[in-house]
C-alpha cells in the first residue's frame, strides 16, 4: 500500500468498455510526512475520498480487485486516512 494526497479529480466521459462508472482522484504520492515522491497519478475511487484527504492506495493486481471482472485499473483508493503516528508523535491527523 502507498500514501497520498489528493489533488483534485479526473473526469473522464468516454472510456473503456471495461472501466464502470467510476469517480477518479488526482493524486501525489506522498511519504509520511506528506513530502510528494511521486507527483500527478490518476486512481479509482469507490469509497469518496475528497480534495485535500490523505488516501490510501493499492497498484496493480490489488487495484483491479475493488471490482469485478477484468478492470483496466492499476491504482485504486482502498482508505481514508485519520492519523499517522511515528512512536508517540502524531505526524499526521484529518481532524486537528
Amino acid at each position: 500500500m502507498e500514501l497520498a494526497k489528493v489533488k483534485g479529480q479526473v473526469v473522464s466521459t468516454v472510456r473503456d468498455q471495461g472501466l464502470p462508472n467510476l469517480t477518479f482522484l488526482l493524486v501525489d504520492i506522498v511519504d509520511e510526512h506528506g513530502n510528494v515522491t511521486f507527483p500527478s497519478q490518476v486512481a479509482a475511487d469507490t469509497i469518496g475520498a475528497g480534495e485535500g484527504e490523505m488516501v490510501l492506495l493499492v497498484r496493480g493486481s490489488s487495484a483491479r480487485m475493488i471490482l469485478e471482472g477484468k478492470t483496466p485499473l492499476d491504482l485504486s483508493v482502498v482508505g481514508i486516512v485519520d492519523q499517522i503516528t511515528s512512536g508517540k508523535e502524531a505526524i499526521y491527523r484529518k481532524y486537528t
